[in-house]
């Protein structure tokens, strides 16, 4: 069995669970601390180290984070510190743990393991996930391999910027109903399926908990459409999974 430590960022907090990566099962419960006001880099990296000891961990982690991220580096910063853009963030987050770090977008973590171990599993074809949460993240995967850092949340439809328009803060913000928000989620997902034909929506974040509310609200014309398997567990199971192939990656 190979256990690796997944903590996932998050706009509100900031989770971690040790993840045996043949079954994407955790092996302990998670802990959640919750992000620091402002999510500036050097009081994430300390909450980071301290999930690292809380859980005793001595072998690599991987780390989910809001952003673009390519080869180490995050590169945008929509809901978090702007001085995250540009940062090598890997080897801050390899400094601050004493531990080899991989670090990936959220959504493409959650992409990863529901492709994998949840509510993608199996399906052949284009799948995307979306996680509808603080804003909107998207993992585009086909036959099992993904697209890295997709970011369809910055669409625009036509006035709207998907995800101030169809987030979950938005259905918030805008105190909305069930029934208000699947309209917005619902022309947001018909511009996707125009652009993309996905064979399979798999909508995960925060709404994935009340999939009851909207599932039979949200029908796309030609594309299936199913809640998120692993909910909030998605995004540490798939920083898991790359911290595992990033060292199945190295020479022996």
């Amino acid at each position: 069995m190979s256990v690796i430590l997944g903590i996932d960022i998050g706009g509100s907090g900031i989770k971690g669970a040790p993840v045996d990566t043949a079954t994407g099962k955790l092996v302990a419960e998670r802990h959640r601390i919750p992000t620091p006001e402002g999510a500036r880099p050097d009081d994430v990296q300390a909450v980071v180290a301290q999930l690292v000891q809380h859980f005793g961990h001595t072998g690599p982690v991987g780390v989910t984070f809001p952003g673009i991220v390519q080869h180490g580096k995050t590169l945008s910063a929509a809901n978090v510190d702007k001085g995250w853009i540009g940062l090598d963030a890997d080897a801050l987050f390899t400094r601050a743990a004493g531990r080899d770090v991989t670090l990936i977008n959220d959504a493409d973590a959650a992409g990863l393991a529901e492709a994998r171990f949840g509510a993608g599993a199996g399906v052949r074809g284009t799948v995307l996930v979306l996680t509808f949460g603080t804003g909107i993240g998207s993992a585009l995967i086909h036959d099992g391999v993904l697209v890295p850092n997709t970011e369809f949340g910055h669409l625009w439809l036509r006035d709207k910027h998907a995800e101030t328009w169809a987030s979950d803060r938005a259905r918030e913000r805008d105190d909305l109903n069930w029934k208000q928000w699947a309209k917005r989620a619902g022309a947001y997902l018909e511009h996707l399926e125009l652009l993309l034909s996905p064979d399979l929506f798999i909508i995960g974040g925060g709404v994935s908990k009340k999939a009851d509310k909207w599932q039979d609200l949200l029908v796309p014309a030609r594309s299936k459409l199913v809640p998120a398997a692993l909910q909030n567990e998605a995004g540490i199971v798939g920083a898991a999974m790359i911290a595992e192939h990033r060292l199945s990656a190295q020479p022996a």
